[in-house]
């Protein structure tokens, strides 16, 4: 793969996806400790109404589907907050619904010769020098806001009325954090597509919170198993000709089977031990 570094493309799939892989440790964290994972999924999937809104009016594709997902995401944690007890079916209503309108609008897209699957399961070799800054300042806003409010996220994450007890405005951080999640969700996307998002969103934290003792080492940690992932799944996309989405969650997962056996070693030997 050394060799393929002197292609500019693959020098831009590499930083995409160590860009992602930032995105991925700090918003995967959130996601995973917030139980929040059918939140993103909806985001994800309703993102694809922004993609298809963008072909149709002819906008940039970040921008399209930037602006579709954050109002996607903001319904959702407004009714989040408001009706906990049917979050999950309106959310489930609002995933189809954004999906249904990208679908519908990139079939009225005049002369619509857009390939689907690159969408759908990543496009990491054709980010563009533009799409790279663009992740850079996307990167740089959420690590900043999450880093500024973090002993509010900290209390918020694992004890809701701890942090309204502090004076924390519990509901404003909820619906920053579930903004910046489109906004990671969008970028991601550019990697490994809308269905495998939530793989590389949830695999790394869920690996990293075993071996974390606070919220920031599992941010970090997490970040270093999403670029260990990505790179890993870059490596096997391209000796073997394989779809890089694809490859990076495979790799993931690999990874996570690993994680679940030396979880099982470590708690069968601590029994034995303790016998």
């Amino acid at each position: 793969m050394i060799e393929a570094l002197q292609f500019e493309f693959m020098q831009n799939a590499l930083l995409a996806g160590l860009l992602a892989s930032v995105i991925c440790g700090v918003m995967g964290t959130m996601v995973v400790v917030n139980r929040i994972v059918f939140l993103s999924g909806g985001i994800a999937h309703a993102a694809f109404g922004g993609i298809g809104l963008a072909f149709f009016c002819g906008w940039p594709y970040l921008a399209g589907t930037i602006g579709f997902s954050i109002v996607a995401a903001l319904v959702m944690a407004v009714i989040t907050l408001k009706a906990k007890h049917r979050a999950d079916t309106i959310i489930g209503v609002i995933w189809a619904i954004g999906m249904a309108v990208g679908i519908v609008l990139l079939d009225l897209t005049p002369g619509y010769n857009v390939d689907l699957i690159s969408y759908l399961f990543g496009s990491i070799l054709a980010v563009s020098d533009s799409d790279i800054w663009t992740m850079v300042g996307v990167g740089a806003v959420i690590l900043a806001v999450v880093f500024y409010y973090y002993n509010d996220y900290l209390a918020l994450s694992y004890d809701e009325e701890f942090a309204q007890i502090r004076g924390v405005k519990v509901k404003t951080l909820y619906i920053l954090m579930i903004v910046m999640l489109a906004l990671g969700i969008v970028m991601i996307i550019q990697v490994v597509g809308l269905i495998l998002v939530i793989a590389l969103l949830t695999i790394p934290p869920y690996i990293a919170e075993k071996f974390s003792k606070s919220l920031l080492q599992m941010m970090v940690f997490s970040g270093m198993l999403s670029a260990l992932f990505t790179v890993g799944g870059l490596w096997f996309a391209y000796e073997f000709n394989l779809t890089s989405g694809a490859a990076i969650i495979l790799v993931a997962g690999a990874g996570f089977l690993v994680s679940l056996g030396l979880e099982q070693l470590l708690s069968g030997g601590t029994l034995k031990s303790g016998r």
